[in-house]
């Protein structure tokens, strides 16, 4: 089984988490790491076994040792580091959003076609087989009524920002808002299940700074409606649920799910899945089928085409402008 060379763009906590993965995956190796100071690409290398490490973007993009490029920067350098390593030649799993806009969602998806390249969004539950047991047994249901998909996620970094440290997070000229760090989950797990809504009406909490704490949405469907809430400055305390004529099925976290419950309406629950282990894992070896083939990225992409879209037109009703917009 041939390895996969791969770099990390970014050092942060879901850095930490991708590559703790990786590790306990064969064929993957961990052979180059940026970041914008030394000191920190030394010690992410020495922890996670990088031997090769950069503080200058071109010369990590032209190291002739990679195949393929993990971004974990903020949202704002995605699209334009993901571009830059298909143009290297590199395969891309970027953090989402993959790109803040539809407009730049192309380029992307343009750059990946002309170097024939994978690029896909490092969303989760895309790729974990939980939603796909969901997918094949929402025919128990019945007609799909109602769906809540919740996912409310206090910050670790809103206590700083309550003390008048803005970080990165929490600045909004970084193209960071709770629907493109947090909302995002709710939204492509409703697309992935039910595809683009007829509708959309949402509303947004916005704090001091002009971030965007906190929103909800009501997609509308031909025989149903989706309530999508999501926040940075909340914790959830109820799971999220699909609601039919004949039944229901409750979702512990969307972005992780441990436990998935099938509620048949005139019969016991049954546990549907459950699972205690990062499902980071999901992606890394789909995307490693796909560069060799045996996966395709198409459908993936579409529906964080269709996320993206939706994303677009609840921050054009909420005024929720960034600078990569009038680019």
């Amino acid at each position: 089984m041939r390895t996969i060379r791969i770099g990390f763009i970014g050092t942060n906590f879901i850095s930490d988490q991708m590559a703790c993965t990786l590790r306990s995956i064969p064929y993957y190796t961990m052979q180059a790491v940026y970041s914008r100071t030394e000191e920190r690409a030394m010690a992410f290398a020495e922890e996670y076994g990088f031997p090769l490490r950069y503080t200058n973007l071109e010369d990590f993009f032209s190291c002739p040792d990679l195949d393929a490029v993990y971004i974990a920067s903020p949202n704002s350098c995605h699209v334009e580091q993901t571009v830059a390593a298909l143009n290297h030649g590199l395969h891309v799993i970027c953090e989402k959003p993959l790109a803040p806009n539809t407009k730049q969602l192309k380029q992307v998806f343009d750059a990946a076609k002309k170097n024939n390249r994978v690029v896909i969004e490092a969303m989760r539950p895309a790729y974990d087989e939980a939603f796909f047991a969901i997918k094949e047994t929402l025919p128990l249901l019945g007609k799909i009524r109602r769906v809540s998909f919740e996912f409310c996620q206090y910050s670790s970094r809103y206590d700083s920002f309550k003390a008048g440290e803005i970080k990165n997070a929490f600045n909004p000229l970084l193209s960071n808002a709770a629907i493109m760090d947090i909302g995002v989950y709710p939204i492509h797990c409703c697309v992935m299940l039910f595809g683009e809504p007829q509708s959309i009406l949402s509303n947004s909490v916005f704090l001091e700074n002009g971030m965007e704490g906190q929103g909800s949405l009501i997609l509308t469907y031909p025989s149903m409606t989706a309530e999508i809430s999501y926040s940075k400055i909340t914790s959830s305390v109820t799971p999220s649920f699909i609601l039919g004529e004949n039944g229901a099925i409750t979702i512990d976290k969307l972005s992780n799910p441990s436990k998935i419950w099938l509620l048949p309406r005139k019969e016991s629950p049954i546990l549907l899945t459950q699972c205690e282990t990062s499902n980071m894992k999901y992606e890394a070896v789909s995307f490693y089928n796909m560069i060799h083939g045996r996966e395709s990225a198409e459908t993936y992409n579409k529906n964080t085409e269709i996320t993206t879209k939706i994303m677009d037109i609840v921050r054009r009703q909420n005024n929720i402008v960034f600078p990569s917009d009038k680019l």
